[in-house]
């Protein structure tokens, strides 16, 4: 399975990269992007099984990159890892397409919990 992990941060891709092993997701092929139009280009190019997407991202925000995939008819699963944890927040994300949100700080455990079903 092909997993693109879009955050602004380098350290938080890393950790993100990090946690997907704790939580028993390794063997897995991971690419990155730093915001959402690098993301798309890669999406584009390659599409990956599952984005696991920041929210908040310069460019390209993590909603927008959710509409041009969704527009783009792209088949990836599609899912925020994110510091906004407002329920309008999660509902405008499930209500674009987002198959989860999933809340920083996380650890393996809110993790696997989050993404068990995706990877089903």
């Amino acid at each position: 399975m092909k997993i693109l992990i879009v955050d602004d941060s380098k350290a938080m891709r890393m950790i993100v990269t990090r946690t997907l092993k704790q939580a028993g997701f390794s063997g897995h092929t991971t690419a990155e992007a730093s915001n959402g139009v690098e993301a798309l280009q890669k999406i584009e190019e390659d599409t990956p099984d599952i984005v696991l997407c920041d929210w908040n991202m310069p460019e390209m925000n993590g909603i927008e990159l959710l509409g041009k995939v969704r527009e783009a008819q792209h088949n990836v699963r599609f899912g925020f890892i994110t510091s906004e944890s407002s329920a309008e927040t999660k509902a405008l994300a499930i209500e674009n397409g987002a198959d989860f949100v999933l809340t920083k700080p996380f650890t393996a455990d809110s993790m696997q919990l989050a993404l068990e079903p995706v990877f089903a």
